[in-house]
Protein backbone atom coordinates (compact mmCIF):
# COMPACT_ATOMS: atom_id res chain seq x y z
CA UNK A 1 0.00 0.00 0.00
CA UNK A 2 1.75 3.22 -0.72
CA UNK A 3 1.82 6.15 1.75
CA UNK A 4 -0.50 8.69 -0.85
CA UNK A 5 -3.54 5.70 -0.32
CA UNK A 6 -2.71 5.19 3.59
CA UNK A 7 -3.15 9.12 4.23
CA UNK A 8 -6.36 8.92 1.94
CA UNK A 9 -7.74 6.15 4.67
CA UNK A 10 -7.89 8.66 7.80
CA UNK A 11 -10.47 10.31 5.94
CA UNK A 12 -14.51 9.79 5.95
CA UNK A 13 -16.07 10.05 2.71
CA UNK A 14 -17.48 13.76 4.37
CA UNK A 15 -13.92 14.81 4.20
CA UNK A 16 -13.74 14.91 7.87
CA UNK A 17 -10.24 13.93 9.78
CA UNK A 18 -9.86 11.11 12.12
CA UNK A 19 -8.39 11.54 14.89
CA UNK A 20 -4.88 9.87 14.92
CA UNK A 21 -1.92 10.38 16.81
CA UNK A 22 1.50 11.22 14.31
CA UNK A 23 3.25 8.21 16.29
CA UNK A 24 0.41 6.32 15.13
CA UNK A 25 0.73 7.32 11.37
CA UNK A 26 4.10 6.64 11.63
CA UNK A 27 3.47 3.32 12.75
CA UNK A 28 1.36 2.33 9.40
CA UNK A 29 3.89 4.29 7.09
CA UNK A 30 6.55 2.01 8.45
CA UNK A 31 4.85 -1.16 8.64
CA UNK A 32 3.37 -0.42 5.04
CA UNK A 33 6.98 0.46 3.69
CA UNK A 34 8.34 -2.27 0.85
CA UNK A 35 11.03 -4.22 1.64
CA UNK A 36 13.01 -2.09 -1.21
CA UNK A 37 12.28 1.26 1.00
CA UNK A 38 13.55 -0.24 4.03
CA UNK A 39 16.85 -1.03 2.83
CA UNK A 40 16.81 2.33 1.38
CA UNK A 41 16.04 4.25 4.58
CA UNK A 42 18.32 1.57 6.20
CA UNK A 43 21.11 2.64 4.05
CA UNK A 44 20.57 6.56 4.31
CA UNK A 45 21.01 6.50 7.83
CA UNK A 46 23.90 3.92 7.41
CA UNK A 47 25.62 6.65 5.19
CA UNK A 48 24.24 9.46 7.53
CA UNK A 49 25.77 7.76 10.80
CA UNK A 50 29.14 6.75 8.75
CA UNK A 51 30.08 10.48 8.23
CA UNK A 52 30.13 11.19 11.61
CA UNK A 53 30.58 14.58 12.91
CA UNK A 54 30.46 15.69 9.20
CA UNK A 55 32.72 16.63 5.90
CA UNK A 56 33.49 20.09 7.54
CA UNK A 57 34.47 18.50 10.81
CA UNK A 58 36.52 15.48 9.36
CA UNK A 59 38.12 18.49 7.06
CA UNK A 60 39.39 19.94 10.08
CA UNK A 61 40.55 16.54 11.35
CA UNK A 62 42.84 16.52 8.57
CA UNK A 63 43.91 19.56 8.58
CA UNK A 64 45.45 19.29 11.78
CA UNK A 65 47.00 16.67 10.54
CA UNK A 66 44.64 13.50 12.16
CA UNK A 67 43.21 10.95 10.36
CA UNK A 68 39.33 10.36 10.85
CA UNK A 69 38.09 7.66 13.72
CA UNK A 70 37.19 5.13 10.58
CA UNK A 71 40.48 5.92 8.82
CA UNK A 72 42.21 4.99 11.56
CA UNK A 73 41.26 1.52 11.81
CA UNK A 74 40.83 1.01 7.92
CA UNK A 75 44.65 1.78 8.22
CA UNK A 76 45.27 -1.03 10.93
CA UNK A 77 42.83 -3.88 9.97
CA UNK A 78 43.54 -6.04 6.76
CA UNK A 79 41.34 -5.48 3.92
CA UNK A 80 37.63 -6.17 4.35
CA UNK A 81 37.97 -7.78 7.68
CA UNK A 82 36.35 -5.17 10.15
CA UNK A 83 33.42 -5.50 11.57
CA UNK A 84 31.62 -2.49 13.29
CA UNK A 85 29.25 -3.12 16.68
CA UNK A 86 26.80 -1.17 17.85
CA UNK A 87 26.48 1.87 15.05
CA UNK A 88 23.39 2.67 15.79
CA UNK A 89 24.08 3.43 19.58
CA UNK A 90 22.21 6.71 20.76
CA UNK A 91 23.14 8.47 24.09
CA UNK A 92 20.19 8.79 26.62
CA UNK A 93 19.95 12.10 28.01
CA UNK A 94 18.03 14.84 28.13
CA UNK A 95 19.74 17.72 29.93
CA UNK A 96 20.88 21.10 28.07
CA UNK A 97 19.30 20.39 24.85
CA UNK A 98 20.99 17.13 24.30
CA UNK A 99 17.80 15.44 23.92
CA UNK A 100 17.84 17.32 20.17
CA UNK A 101 20.81 16.31 19.09
CA UNK A 102 22.24 13.13 17.46
CA UNK A 103 25.66 11.85 17.93
CA UNK A 104 26.77 9.46 15.44
CA UNK A 105 27.90 6.19 17.25
CA UNK A 106 27.77 8.12 20.19
CA UNK A 107 31.47 9.76 19.15
CA UNK A 108 33.25 6.04 18.88
CA UNK A 109 33.83 3.50 16.87
CA UNK A 110 34.04 -0.50 17.50
CA UNK A 111 34.41 -3.51 16.60
CA UNK A 112 36.72 -6.86 15.23
CA UNK A 113 39.06 -7.07 12.51
CA UNK A 114 42.33 -9.08 11.68
CA UNK A 115 45.88 -7.84 11.96
CA UNK A 116 48.04 -9.72 9.64
CA UNK A 117 45.53 -12.70 10.34
CA UNK A 118 45.44 -11.91 13.74
CA UNK A 119 42.10 -11.81 15.92
CA UNK A 120 41.91 -7.96 17.31
CA UNK A 121 39.20 -5.77 18.89
CA UNK A 122 39.11 -1.91 18.75
CA UNK A 123 37.61 1.24 19.79
CA UNK A 124 38.35 4.32 18.17
CA UNK A 125 37.25 7.81 19.35
CA UNK A 126 35.79 10.71 17.07
CA UNK A 127 36.64 13.85 17.55
CA UNK A 128 34.15 14.97 15.13
CA UNK A 129 31.08 14.03 17.14
CA UNK A 130 31.08 16.10 20.06
CA UNK A 131 34.78 16.00 20.31
CA UNK A 132 34.60 12.58 20.97
CA UNK A 133 33.65 12.92 24.81
CA UNK A 134 33.12 10.26 26.91
CA UNK A 135 28.97 9.60 28.10
CA UNK A 136 27.42 6.58 29.36
CA UNK A 137 26.81 4.65 26.06
CA UNK A 138 29.93 5.57 24.12
CA UNK A 139 31.43 3.98 27.74
CA UNK A 140 29.17 0.98 27.28
CA UNK A 141 30.38 0.29 23.91
CA UNK A 142 33.90 0.34 24.58
CA UNK A 143 33.32 -1.73 28.15
CA UNK A 144 31.70 -3.90 25.40
CA UNK A 145 34.03 -4.73 23.08
CA UNK A 146 36.45 -5.28 25.86
CA UNK A 147 34.56 -8.14 27.40
CA UNK A 148 34.59 -9.46 24.04
CA UNK A 149 38.12 -9.47 23.76
CA UNK A 150 38.78 -11.08 27.10
CA UNK A 151 36.17 -13.80 26.20
CA UNK A 152 37.47 -14.43 22.95
CA UNK A 153 41.53 -14.04 23.93
CA UNK A 154 42.07 -11.48 21.66
CA UNK A 155 44.40 -8.26 22.11
CA UNK A 156 42.66 -4.91 22.32
CA UNK A 157 43.47 -1.28 21.10
CA UNK A 158 41.74 2.04 22.01
CA UNK A 159 42.82 4.62 19.74
CA UNK A 160 42.31 8.07 22.48
CA UNK A 161 41.17 11.24 20.59
CA UNK A 162 38.59 12.96 22.65
CA UNK A 163 38.28 16.20 24.54
CA UNK A 164 37.36 14.28 28.05
CA UNK A 165 33.90 13.36 29.90
CA UNK A 166 30.61 14.34 28.43
CA UNK A 167 29.72 17.33 31.15
CA UNK A 168 25.93 16.86 29.93
CA UNK A 169 25.71 13.54 31.23
CA UNK A 170 27.52 14.28 34.54
CA UNK A 171 28.01 11.60 37.35
CA UNK A 172 26.85 8.71 34.06
CA UNK A 173 29.76 9.93 32.22
CA UNK A 174 32.40 9.82 35.12
CA UNK A 175 30.56 6.37 35.66
CA UNK A 176 31.67 5.73 32.03
CA UNK A 177 35.41 5.56 33.30
CA UNK A 178 34.99 4.09 35.78
CA UNK A 179 33.80 0.80 34.25
CA UNK A 180 36.24 1.25 31.59
CA UNK A 181 39.66 0.87 34.47
CA UNK A 182 37.62 -1.85 36.01
CA UNK A 183 37.93 -4.25 32.74
CA UNK A 184 41.08 -2.66 31.76
CA UNK A 185 42.65 -4.22 35.15
CA UNK A 186 40.52 -7.64 34.86
CA UNK A 187 41.66 -7.77 31.43
CA UNK A 188 45.33 -6.81 32.05
CA UNK A 189 47.46 -9.91 32.15
CA UNK A 190 44.92 -11.90 29.90
CA UNK A 191 45.28 -10.05 26.71
CA UNK A 192 47.56 -7.52 25.59
CA UNK A 193 46.49 -3.94 25.98
CA UNK A 194 47.50 -1.00 23.62
CA UNK A 195 46.61 2.23 23.68
CA UNK A 196 47.19 5.10 20.63
CA UNK A 197 47.21 8.46 21.67
CA UNK A 198 46.17 10.18 18.60
CA UNK A 199 44.71 13.55 19.91
CA UNK A 200 43.88 14.88 23.27
CA UNK A 201 43.71 12.70 26.60
CA UNK A 202 43.17 14.62 29.42
CA UNK A 203 41.62 14.36 33.09
CA UNK A 204 40.51 11.04 34.14
CA UNK A 205 40.80 9.87 30.25
CA UNK A 206 44.45 9.64 30.57
CA UNK A 207 44.06 6.52 33.63
CA UNK A 208 42.62 3.72 31.00
CA UNK A 209 45.86 4.33 28.56
CA UNK A 210 48.00 4.29 32.00
CA UNK A 211 46.19 0.73 33.10
CA UNK A 212 47.40 -0.74 29.38
CA UNK A 213 50.34 -2.43 28.58
CA UNK A 214 51.50 0.28 25.88
CA UNK A 215 51.30 3.45 24.74
CA UNK A 216 52.07 4.98 21.51
CA UNK A 217 51.52 8.83 21.08
CA UNK A 218 51.42 10.80 18.11
CA UNK A 219 54.17 14.07 18.39
CA UNK A 220 51.95 16.91 17.15
CA UNK A 221 48.36 16.13 17.93
CA UNK A 222 48.71 14.05 21.21
CA UNK A 223 48.31 15.19 24.62
CA UNK A 224 48.43 13.17 27.37
CA UNK A 225 47.85 14.92 31.42
CA UNK A 226 45.75 14.90 34.26
CA UNK A 227 45.33 18.61 34.71
CA UNK A 228 45.45 20.93 31.65
CA UNK A 229 47.99 24.21 31.71
CA UNK A 230 45.12 26.26 32.71
CA UNK A 231 44.45 24.12 36.22
CA UNK A 232 47.50 24.07 37.04
CA UNK A 233 48.20 27.88 36.20
CA UNK A 234 45.20 28.54 38.61
CA UNK A 235 45.90 26.14 41.37
CA UNK A 236 50.07 26.21 41.60
CA UNK A 237 50.51 29.80 39.49
CA UNK A 238 52.81 27.94 37.09
CA UNK A 239 52.63 28.77 33.97
CA UNK A 240 52.95 26.14 31.05
CA UNK A 241 52.05 25.06 27.85
CA UNK A 242 49.85 22.06 26.53
CA UNK A 243 52.64 20.55 24.72
CA UNK A 244 55.26 20.95 27.41
CA UNK A 245 53.27 19.38 29.75
CA UNK A 246 51.84 16.54 28.57
CA UNK A 247 53.21 16.58 24.54
CA UNK A 248 54.63 13.30 23.67
CA UNK A 249 58.71 14.74 24.11
CA UNK A 250 57.60 15.25 27.64
CA UNK A 251 55.23 11.76 28.97
CA UNK A 252 58.24 10.05 27.11
CA UNK A 253 61.24 11.19 28.41
CA UNK A 254 60.43 12.69 32.50
CA UNK A 255 57.18 10.21 33.00
CA UNK A 256 57.64 7.50 31.31
CA UNK A 257 54.26 7.10 30.50
CA UNK A 258 54.38 6.53 26.73
CA UNK A 259 56.56 3.70 24.98
CA UNK A 260 56.38 5.01 21.83
CA UNK A 261 56.76 8.30 19.88
CA UNK A 262 55.25 8.29 16.51
CA UNK A 263 55.55 11.30 14.22
CA UNK A 264 51.36 11.13 12.84
CA UNK A 265 48.85 8.85 12.70
CA UNK A 266 49.93 6.13 9.95
CA UNK A 267 53.56 5.73 11.45
CA UNK A 268 51.55 5.22 15.13
CA UNK A 269 49.32 1.87 13.28
CA UNK A 270 52.96 1.02 12.07
CA UNK A 271 54.36 0.87 14.97
CA UNK A 272 51.28 -1.19 17.01
CA UNK A 273 51.21 -3.76 14.43
CA UNK A 274 54.57 -4.33 14.45
CA UNK A 275 54.19 -4.80 18.38
CA UNK A 276 51.50 -7.01 17.72
CA UNK A 277 53.85 -8.70 15.82
CA UNK A 278 55.56 -10.20 18.52
CA UNK A 279 52.95 -10.74 20.62
CA UNK A 280 50.85 -13.68 21.47
CA UNK A 281 46.94 -12.75 21.33
CA UNK A 282 46.66 -13.92 25.33
CA UNK A 283 48.18 -15.63 28.28
CA UNK A 284 47.17 -19.10 27.20
CA UNK A 285 49.26 -19.17 24.45
CA UNK A 286 52.99 -19.32 23.57
CA UNK A 287 55.25 -16.30 21.93
CA UNK A 288 54.75 -16.12 18.40
CA UNK A 289 57.39 -18.34 16.60
CA UNK A 290 57.81 -17.85 12.56
CA UNK A 291 61.27 -19.83 12.77
CA UNK A 292 61.33 -22.99 10.51
CA UNK A 293 62.69 -25.24 13.44
CA UNK A 294 66.36 -24.52 12.56
CA UNK A 295 68.77 -23.24 14.75
CA UNK A 296 71.28 -20.33 13.33
CA UNK A 297 74.52 -19.50 15.21
CA UNK A 298 76.07 -17.08 13.12
CA UNK A 299 79.27 -16.31 15.16
CA UNK A 300 80.11 -12.51 15.07
CA UNK A 301 83.96 -11.97 15.56
CA UNK A 302 83.48 -8.17 16.12
CA UNK A 303 81.92 -8.81 19.02
CA UNK A 304 85.24 -10.08 20.78
CA UNK A 305 86.83 -6.55 20.17
CA UNK A 306 83.82 -4.84 21.35
CA UNK A 307 84.85 -4.25 24.90
CA UNK A 308 86.98 -1.59 25.35
CA UNK A 309 90.56 -2.37 27.27
CA UNK A 310 89.73 0.51 29.92
CA UNK A 311 87.02 0.11 32.07
CA UNK A 312 85.85 3.51 32.19
CA UNK A 313 85.35 3.57 28.48
CA UNK A 314 81.70 3.68 27.36
CA UNK A 315 80.20 1.42 24.40
CA UNK A 316 76.72 1.03 23.06
CA UNK A 317 75.40 -1.90 24.06
CA UNK A 318 73.03 -2.10 20.89
CA UNK A 319 75.72 -3.34 19.16
CA UNK A 320 75.49 -6.75 21.22
CA UNK A 321 71.58 -6.92 21.02
CA UNK A 322 71.86 -6.56 17.35
CA UNK A 323 73.95 -9.24 16.56
CA UNK A 324 72.46 -12.35 18.20
CA UNK A 325 68.89 -11.34 17.20
CA UNK A 326 66.83 -12.43 13.78
CA UNK A 327 67.61 -9.67 11.14
CA UNK A 328 68.91 -6.93 13.34
CA UNK A 329 65.25 -6.39 13.69
CA UNK A 330 64.66 -4.61 17.35
CA UNK A 331 61.81 -2.94 18.46
CA UNK A 332 63.13 -0.66 21.16
CA UNK A 333 60.54 0.53 24.28
CA UNK A 334 60.41 3.46 26.31
CA UNK A 335 63.66 4.42 24.55
CA UNK A 336 63.58 7.86 25.31
CA UNK A 337 62.66 7.41 29.24
CA UNK A 338 66.17 6.18 31.43
CA UNK A 339 67.90 5.45 28.54
CA UNK A 340 70.64 3.89 30.71
CA UNK A 341 68.83 0.62 30.61
CA UNK A 342 67.16 -0.56 27.54
CA UNK A 343 64.12 -3.09 26.87
CA UNK A 344 62.91 -4.33 23.97
CA UNK A 345 61.48 -7.25 21.89
CA UNK A 346 63.24 -8.90 19.17
CA UNK A 347 63.46 -12.47 17.82
CA UNK A 348 65.95 -15.38 17.57
CA UNK A 349 65.68 -18.49 15.64
CA UNK A 350 61.93 -16.77 14.65
CA UNK A 351 60.76 -16.86 18.57
CA UNK A 352 59.77 -13.31 20.11
CA UNK A 353 62.10 -12.80 22.98
CA UNK A 354 61.93 -9.83 25.62
CA UNK A 355 65.66 -8.02 25.72
CA UNK A 356 66.73 -6.03 28.92
CA UNK A 357 70.33 -4.24 29.18
CA UNK A 358 72.23 -2.31 30.66
CA UNK A 359 73.75 1.01 28.37
CA UNK A 360 76.98 1.85 29.28
CA UNK A 361 76.97 4.73 26.88
CA UNK A 362 74.55 6.68 29.28
CA UNK A 363 75.70 7.01 33.12
CA UNK A 364 78.01 3.76 32.96
CA UNK A 365 74.83 1.92 32.79
CA UNK A 366 74.45 2.31 36.13
CA UNK A 367 70.57 1.37 38.00
CA UNK A 368 68.60 4.66 39.48
CA UNK A 369 64.93 4.70 39.89
CA UNK A 370 63.74 5.55 36.46
CA UNK A 371 65.62 2.25 34.84
CA UNK A 372 64.82 -0.14 37.80
CA UNK A 373 61.12 1.10 37.48
CA UNK A 374 61.55 0.30 33.38
CA UNK A 375 63.05 -2.87 33.74
CA UNK A 376 61.03 -4.28 36.37
CA UNK A 377 57.51 -3.60 34.46
CA UNK A 378 58.96 -5.14 31.64
CA UNK A 379 60.18 -8.11 33.04
CA UNK A 380 56.93 -8.47 34.49
CA UNK A 381 54.74 -7.60 30.65
CA UNK A 382 56.84 -10.45 29.49
CA UNK A 383 56.52 -13.00 31.94
CA UNK A 384 52.55 -12.47 31.78
CA UNK A 385 52.52 -13.09 28.28
CA UNK A 386 55.04 -16.39 28.08
CA UNK A 387 57.70 -14.20 25.98
CA UNK A 388 61.40 -15.59 26.96
CA UNK A 389 63.69 -13.05 28.99
CA UNK A 390 67.39 -12.49 27.74
CA UNK A 391 69.41 -9.81 29.76
CA UNK A 392 72.56 -8.33 29.15
CA UNK A 393 74.60 -7.26 32.10
CA UNK A 394 76.81 -4.17 32.02
CA UNK A 395 76.30 -2.46 35.63
CA UNK A 396 78.55 -0.73 38.17
CA UNK A 397 76.10 -0.75 40.61
CA UNK A 398 72.80 1.62 41.89
CA UNK A 399 72.81 5.51 41.66
CA UNK A 400 74.22 7.03 44.82
CA UNK A 401 73.08 10.01 46.11
CA UNK A 402 70.56 11.73 48.59
CA UNK A 403 67.64 12.58 45.97
CA UNK A 404 67.80 8.76 44.75
CA UNK A 405 68.02 7.48 48.00
CA UNK A 406 64.59 9.88 49.33
CA UNK A 407 63.33 9.14 45.48
CA UNK A 408 63.11 5.34 47.25
CA UNK A 409 65.85 3.84 45.59
CA UNK A 410 65.53 1.16 47.81
CA UNK A 411 62.02 0.47 47.27
CA UNK A 412 62.26 0.84 42.91
CA UNK A 413 65.28 -1.21 43.16
CA UNK A 414 63.25 -3.90 45.20
CA UNK A 415 60.60 -3.74 41.87
CA UNK A 416 63.90 -5.66 40.25
CA UNK A 417 64.64 -8.14 42.76
CA UNK A 418 60.41 -9.36 43.22
CA UNK A 419 59.93 -9.00 38.87
CA UNK A 420 62.98 -11.17 37.89
CA UNK A 421 62.35 -13.69 40.72
CA UNK A 422 58.96 -14.48 40.47
CA UNK A 423 58.84 -14.30 36.28
CA UNK A 424 58.50 -18.44 35.31
CA UNK A 425 59.93 -17.82 31.41
CA UNK A 426 63.14 -19.11 30.50
CA UNK A 427 65.86 -16.67 31.55
CA UNK A 428 69.05 -16.38 30.24
CA UNK A 429 71.84 -13.98 31.35
CA UNK A 430 75.39 -12.66 30.03
CA UNK A 431 77.53 -10.64 31.56
CA UNK A 432 79.36 -8.66 29.21
CA UNK A 433 81.94 -6.57 31.99
CA UNK A 434 80.90 -4.99 35.23
CA UNK A 435 78.68 -6.76 37.24
CA UNK A 436 79.17 -5.46 41.11
CA UNK A 437 77.44 -5.45 44.40
CA UNK A 438 73.12 -5.80 44.75
CA UNK A 439 72.96 -4.39 41.21
CA UNK A 440 74.43 -7.97 39.82
CA UNK A 441 71.66 -9.38 41.48
CA UNK A 442 68.77 -7.40 40.83
CA UNK A 443 70.37 -8.28 36.87
CA UNK A 444 68.73 -11.42 37.17
CA UNK A 445 71.76 -13.77 38.55
CA UNK A 446 71.49 -17.24 39.39
CA UNK A 447 70.14 -16.79 42.84
CA UNK A 448 67.23 -15.22 41.39
CA UNK A 449 66.36 -18.42 39.74
CA UNK A 450 67.78 -17.72 36.48
CA UNK A 451 67.95 -20.51 33.80
CA UNK A 452 71.41 -19.90 32.33
CA UNK A 453 74.08 -17.73 33.06
CA UNK A 454 77.04 -17.13 30.92
CA UNK A 455 79.71 -14.50 31.41
CA UNK A 456 82.42 -13.15 28.85
CA UNK A 457 85.79 -13.37 29.57
CA UNK A 458 85.62 -9.31 30.25
CA UNK A 459 83.08 -9.80 32.99
CA UNK A 460 83.90 -8.90 36.58
CA UNK A 461 81.52 -10.00 39.20
CA UNK A 462 82.35 -8.78 42.67
CA UNK A 463 81.27 -6.76 45.53
CA UNK A 464 81.90 -3.48 44.21
CA UNK A 465 85.02 -2.27 41.92
CA UNK A 466 88.44 -2.89 42.02
CA UNK A 467 89.48 0.37 43.07
CA UNK A 468 87.14 0.57 45.55
CA UNK A 469 87.76 -2.61 46.86
CA UNK A 470 91.64 -2.29 47.05
CA UNK A 471 91.21 0.41 49.58
CA UNK A 472 89.26 -1.82 51.74
CA UNK A 473 91.26 -5.21 51.22
CA UNK A 474 94.76 -4.42 51.09
CA UNK A 475 94.37 -1.04 53.27
CA UNK A 476 97.38 -2.25 55.79
CA UNK A 477 99.71 -3.45 52.39
CA UNK A 478 98.87 -0.20 51.07
CA UNK A 479 100.03 1.70 54.00
CA UNK A 480 103.11 -0.40 53.86
CA UNK A 481 104.06 0.07 50.23
CA UNK A 482 103.94 4.30 50.67
CA UNK A 483 100.32 3.92 49.62
CA UNK A 484 102.05 5.14 45.94
CA UNK A 485 100.16 4.66 42.77
CA UNK A 486 101.96 2.39 41.60
CA UNK A 487 101.15 0.16 44.89
CA UNK A 488 97.41 0.59 44.46
CA UNK A 489 98.15 -0.46 40.83
CA UNK A 490 99.53 -3.54 41.82
CA UNK A 491 96.87 -4.57 44.38
CA UNK A 492 94.55 -3.56 41.61
CA UNK A 493 96.12 -5.97 39.40
CA UNK A 494 96.09 -8.46 41.88
CA UNK A 495 92.18 -8.14 43.42
CA UNK A 496 90.97 -8.35 39.45
CA UNK A 497 93.10 -11.47 38.54
CA UNK A 498 91.93 -13.29 42.01
CA UNK A 499 88.50 -11.82 42.52
CA UNK A 500 87.46 -9.73 40.08
CA UNK A 501 86.79 -11.88 37.00
CA UNK A 502 84.02 -14.48 35.85
CA UNK A 503 86.13 -17.86 36.46
CA UNK A 504 85.35 -17.13 40.48
CA UNK A 505 81.91 -17.17 39.94
CA UNK A 506 81.88 -20.46 37.55
CA UNK A 507 83.79 -22.25 40.29
CA UNK A 508 81.31 -21.90 42.46
CA UNK A 509 78.51 -22.76 39.67
CA UNK A 510 76.58 -18.96 39.80
CA UNK A 511 77.94 -18.51 36.14
CA UNK A 512 77.44 -21.51 33.98
CA UNK A 513 79.43 -21.15 31.35
CA UNK A 514 82.38 -18.33 29.99
CA UNK A 515 81.92 -17.83 26.27
CA UNK A 516 83.73 -16.39 23.36
CA UNK A 517 81.64 -13.11 22.69
CA UNK A 518 81.46 -14.20 18.94
CA UNK A 519 79.77 -16.79 19.99
CA UNK A 520 77.13 -15.10 22.20
CA UNK A 521 74.24 -16.07 19.38
CA UNK A 522 75.09 -19.62 19.33
CA UNK A 523 74.75 -19.80 23.04
CA UNK A 524 71.65 -17.62 23.53
CA UNK A 525 70.00 -19.82 20.45
CA UNK A 526 71.01 -23.51 22.88
CA UNK A 527 70.07 -22.27 26.04
CA UNK A 528 66.22 -20.83 24.78
CA UNK A 529 65.76 -24.06 22.63
CA UNK A 530 66.22 -26.27 25.33
CA UNK A 531 63.96 -24.47 27.65
CA UNK A 532 61.04 -24.36 25.15
CA UNK A 533 59.47 -26.58 27.32
CA UNK A 534 60.37 -25.00 30.85
CA UNK A 535 57.95 -25.50 33.52
CA UNK A 536 57.76 -24.29 36.79
CA UNK A 537 55.34 -24.27 39.79
CA UNK A 538 54.70 -21.75 42.38
CA UNK A 539 53.10 -21.56 45.89
CA UNK A 540 49.94 -21.07 45.98
CA UNK A 541 49.00 -17.54 46.82
CA UNK A 542 46.01 -14.63 45.73
CA UNK A 543 49.21 -12.89 44.52
CA UNK A 544 52.27 -11.37 45.69
CA UNK A 545 53.28 -7.71 47.11
CA UNK A 546 55.21 -6.46 44.95
CA UNK A 547 57.25 -3.08 46.25
CA UNK A 548 54.86 -0.20 44.90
Amino acid sequence: MSSELLCNCFFHSDGNCLVMSNRFILFFLVVFMTTQEKIEEMRELKQRLLEGGGKKRMEKQHQEGKMGARERLEGLFDADTFQELNLFAKHRCHSFGMEEKELAGDGVVTGIGCIDGKQVFAASQDFTVAGGSVGEVHATKICEVMEMALRCGSPFILINDSGGARIQEGIDALSGYGRIFYRNVQMSGVVPQISIIAGPCAGGAAYSPALTDFIIMTQNAGRLFITGPQVIKEVTGEEISAEALGGAYAQSTYSGNVHFVVKDDVEALAVCKKLLSFLPSNNMEDAPDIGNGELVFAPDPALNTLIPDSPRTPYDVKDVILSVIDNRDFLEIQREFAPNAVIGLARINGKSVGIVANQPNCKAGVLDIDSSDKIARFVRFCNAFNIPLVTFVDVPGFMPGVQQEYGGIIRHGAKMLYAYSSATVPKVTVILRKAYGGAYLAMCSKDLHCDRVAAWPTAEVAVMGAEGAVGIVYRDEIKKAGDTKQARTEFIEKYEKEFSNPFCGAARTLIDDVIEPQDTRKYLSLALESLRNKRETCPQKKHGLIPL
